[in-house]
């Protein structure tokens, strides 16, 4: 590995595990680029066709969805007594603040629901027309009544947490037999609450990396076992990109506009970097350039910073930097990125913002006082992207260099609120009172 990298001054503060913003020096106008990335316009429109098609299979297993016609979406909030508050306690960016709640998306509480529970449908799919179950124009909630079938399958995945909950309540509701394979960092209630819901769980003393590298291992061994690729999977990619058009429906309900004079920025918590990746590639497919995508992650564990940083994609890890890979940001808890991800990003991630576990807890306090709400820790990295807008002459530069230093006013804001709805009641308590 060429490690003239660690050398580069906009990396110094990565290096030294500080707050910082980071700026994608290799961007490009997303016409420019677009004919040429690994993912295709139309493969979103066939996975957003696919999740319609399973809409009555998903109101008959899971009612919560009846309201929404067995749609998994999530409500977006706008946050005017937080920005008010933000406003004059520090420097924030003007324009209006919005929360994107896929903490609340039904079933699995997290933006995991989306691409996990895309991939199980799809190879739910592809097994029932195999065999004969399913007919392309039938009645896909039948497939409810199929449990003896899919019990002869095993699905597998490799998660800290949340990606996990989606894959193993999806399958486990069908009938599949279900292992996640869990690293150490992942939380004890979510492998807890797995085990309710009948998933094997199996728990790995190493890493996030390690988990998947059991998990891939034991399921290619197994003919009759599907593993979701976290690292590799174009499958979840495309079910956390259907995510774009459906926020653009709910901005034109909430009178947003997004245009040249009108600028979106959006900030995701980044761990391995599928759900952010897939949420930023189809916002671009939306808005071009009028969209500003950051990832936000962990001042220990940077992997998607540092892959794009470096030009060495999944070839570096944050131990390579001398990072520890240990936050408190679980979700985000990922030491080697995806190549994949890396790909799609490399010439349309705006940048990233790195932050200190201390910070999640201020800013989950913040937000639970002003607005009433709860989300996860590792969601409140979001907030990085926010402040970090006003407060870093980087991300200043970014602004002046294209222009929209003067449209500022003009401005929304959505951070992305990646899981919270299943947290147990005490363990939202330990967090709201955790102070590091």
């Amino acid at each position: 590995m060429n490690a003239t990298w660690r050398e580069d001054p906009a990396l110094r503060d990565v290096l030294a595990a500080a707050e910082t913003c980071w700026i994608n020096p290799q961007m490009k106008s997303f016409a420019a680029v677009a004919d040429g990335l690994p993912v295709k316009p139309e493969e979103v429109d066939d996975a957003a066709d696919r999740l319609d098609r399973f809409a009555p299979l998903l109101r008959r297993l899971f009612p919560e969805t009846e309201g929404d016609c067995g749609r998994i979406e999530s409500p977006l909030r706008e946050l005017p007594v937080l920005r008010e508050k933000l406003s004059w306690r520090e420097r924030v960016p003007a324009g209006r603040l919005f929360l994107k709640l896929d903490s609340e998306l039904a079933v699995a509480g997290s933006v995991k629901a989306r691409g996990g529970i895309y991939e199980v449908l799809k190879h739910t799919e592809e097994l029932a027309l195999e065999a004969g179950l399913l007919r392309p124009d039938g009645e896909y909630a039948d497939l409810a009544g199929q449990r003896d079938f899919f019990a002869k399958y095993t699905v597998q995945v490799g998660s800290t947490g949340n990606l996990g909950l989606s894959i193993g309540i999806m399958a486990a509701a069908l009938g599949y037999r279900v292992v996640v394979h869990m690293s150490a960092d992942a939380r004890q209630w979510k492998k807890d609450l797995l085990r309710q819901k009948g998933v094997d769980v199996r728990e790995y003393d190493g890493d996030y990396g390690k988990a998947v590298e059991q998990g891939r291992a034991l399921s290619d061994a197994d003919p009759m076992s599907y593993f979701v690729d976290d690292e590799h999977s174009k499958n979840l990619f495309l079910g956390y990109a259907v995510a774009a058009r459906r926020l653009a429906e709910q901005l034109a309900a909430q009178n947003v506009t997004v245009d040249d004079g009108h600028p979106l920025f959006v900030t995701v918590p980044c761990g391995v970097g599928g759900a952010p990746g897939g949420v930023a590639y189809g916002l671009k497919l939306l808005y071009g350039d009028n969209v500003h995508v950051f990832f936000a992650e962990p001042v220990q564990c940077p992997c998607m910073l540092l892959g794009l940083a470096t030009g060495e994609k999944d070839g570096v890890c944050v131990q390579d930097a001398g990072l520890t890979g240990v936050t408190e940001a679980d979700g985000l808890a990922v030491a080697r990125p995806s190549k994949l991800v890396c790909d799609v990003m490399e010439h349309t991630l705006s940048g990233e913002f790195t932050v200190a576990d201390g910070q999640l807890y201020d800013d989950l306090r913040a937000l639970n006082a002003a607005e009433k709400l709860f989300i996860e820790p590792s969601a409140c990295a979001a907030f990085a992207g926010y402040r970090g807008l006003a407060q870093f002459p980087a991300a200043q530069s970014y602004l002046k260099a294209r222009g929209l230093a003067g449209k500022m006013e003009n401005a929304s804001h959505i951070l992305w609120a990646t899981g919270g709805r299943l947290v147990p009641p005490l363990m939202r308590k330990e967090y709201l009172a955790k102070r590091l």
